[in-house]
């Protein structure tokens, strides 16, 4: 599934099919062979170049699909293997494609999240038992606080502050797991982004009109909410 992955991250951003070609060196064009399309395994076995033509790998392969082993791990562990798993599984995936993505090429593809929102919003209620009003709130919620925050930037700075993308993003993410995790999401994206944002700042001599991807941040927190928002959530909404 890692390996998966990074075709989407790789090609989705350039218009490629996802399908076809087959796995190939982006250098040269040779197709890879089975044996040396092992997700993690075969990257070692290469030392990270093309058998065909020693150019390098990117890192982000062995990464991406390590990332994906651990987080399949993680909520196995936490739902056991069951409906839940799967629909948070391919969930998180959603939103490692687009963490990558939007940190290489600063956007969040619509062909991702326009579909996500929909099929997300039906997945949290029919799988993941959110109250369907809660699931829809928290769409209307999601983007709208956010297309309200980039308005009014871009109001008074004449510039754009946030792209579309992370509207739709938080849109889906509210869909997914009802308004009430939004304080959670926004609240621990921002912290995460503005250490993050300013930690750049510092070691590459940057100033604050430096864009930093929101996407990422919005992702981590995401996940961070699978695990252990509810409880958070839990100490300012009561459900009756």
């Amino acid at each position: 599934m890692g390996s998966f992955l990074n075709v989407c991250i790789f090609r989705i951003p350039d218009g490629k099919s996802i399908v076809f070609p087959g796995s190939h060196c982006v250098n040269c064009n040779h197709p890879i062979k089975p044996y040396d399309n092992i997700p993690i395994i075969s990257y070692l076995v290469l030392r990270g170049r093309c058998r065909n033509c020693k150019t390098k790998i990117s890192p982000i392969y062995p990464v991406v699909e390590s990332l994906t082993a651990v987080m399949s791990l993680l909520l196995f562990l936490r739902y056991g293997l069951s409906l839940q798993y799967l629909v948070t599984f391919i969930f998180t995936c959603t939103l490692i494609i687009i963490t990558f993505i939007d940190i290489d090429h600063q956007i969040i593809p619509d062909v991702i999240t326009l579909p996500g929102i929909p099929i997300f919003f039906l997945s949290a209620i029919f799988v993941m038992n959110i109250r369907p009003l809660d699931s829809l709130l928290g769409i209307l919620i999601g983007g709208g606080c956010l297309y309200l925050i980039a308005a009014g930037y871009e109001l008074l700075r004449k510039t754009e502050g946030m792209g579309g993308g992370d509207i739709k993003l938080l849109a889906m993410l509210g869909g997914f797991f009802g308004w009430q995790s939004l304080w959670f999401i926004l609240l621990a994206g921002s912290l995460i982004g503005a250490v993050v944002g300013i930690s750049i700042m510092i070691f590459k001599g940057k100033d604050m009109k430096y864009a930093v991807p929101f996407g990422p941040f919005l992702s981590m927190a995401a996940v961070a909410y699978i695990f252990f928002g509810k409880y958070m959530t839990g100490l300012l909404f009561v459900r009756y």
